[in-house]
């Protein structure tokens, strides 16, 4: 499915009947009405960071539903596409916090390849209608994800904005791992502990705290 060590973390998933039958009804879903990611992106978080390369996991909720936005990782979107709000918070709180200036573009998969998965709980999403696959059972893929991430026995930071991302925190329980939460960067609650919470040095200081080499957020 995937081409990198993922394949083998997450065979249990692969080879459930539960799980085909439900991948199947998703691409069925292709042919009937127009959904995004494109099919060859849904996948696109983990194809660019492999398991042994996960520092960081950005938990979001579900793709972008506009033409031409998402591409396979949360809050990230493809090159020549307006930089959504969210985003733009995003970038703000990096240079307020980093001093690293707003990026012209929204394509994160940079980030990817540092080692940032960049992970949605849901990865498809049928166009003009946000959360329209919410509960139709990509979390039984992304809650297992984190679970595997959790196992992991080299710290991982788990960023979670907002309370979707922060619901996933019960599945974070290995004690060697680093948990960051804020509200979410969404215009309607930035301001209310987004800004100020200064996630990408805290990554960074926790990851040079435990000899792993930081994140260059630079796009």
């Amino acid at each position: 499915m995937i081409g990198n060590d993922w394949d083998n973390e997450l065979s249990v998933i692969w080879n459930s009947k539960y799980f085909q039958s439900f991948y199947n009804k998703i691409l069925k879903l292709y042919d009937e009405k127009t959904i995004f990611p494109a099919k060859e992106n849904i996948f696109n978080a983990l194809k660019l960071t492999p398991y042994n390369n996960v520092k960081v996991v950005i938990v979001g909720q579900d793709p972008y539903h506009g033409v031409g936005e998402a591409h396979g990782l949360s809050f990230s979107v493809q090159k020549g596409v307006k930089i959504p709000p969210s985003l733009q918070n995003i970038y703000k709180e990096l240079e307020d916090d980093l001093g690293i200036p707003p990026c012209q573009y929204g394509d994160l998969t940079k980030w990817g390849k540092e080692g940032v998965l960049l992970l949605n709980s849901v990865l498809t999403v049928e166009k003009d209608k946000p959360a329209s696959h919410k509960g139709l059972g990509w979390e039984l893929l992304t809650d297992y994800i984190i679970k595997k991430l959790n196992a992991k026995n080299t710290p991982v930071v788990f960023i979670l904005w907002g309370a979707f991302a922060r619901s996933k925190k019960e599945y974070i329980t290995n004690p060697i791992h680093y948990v960051i939460e804020s509200p979410h960067p969404s215009p309607f609650s930035a301001r209310n502990g987004f800004f100020g919470s200064k996630p990408f040095s805290k990554t960074n200081n926790f990851l040079i705290s435990k000899k792993i080499s930081p994140i260059d957020w630079r796009l």
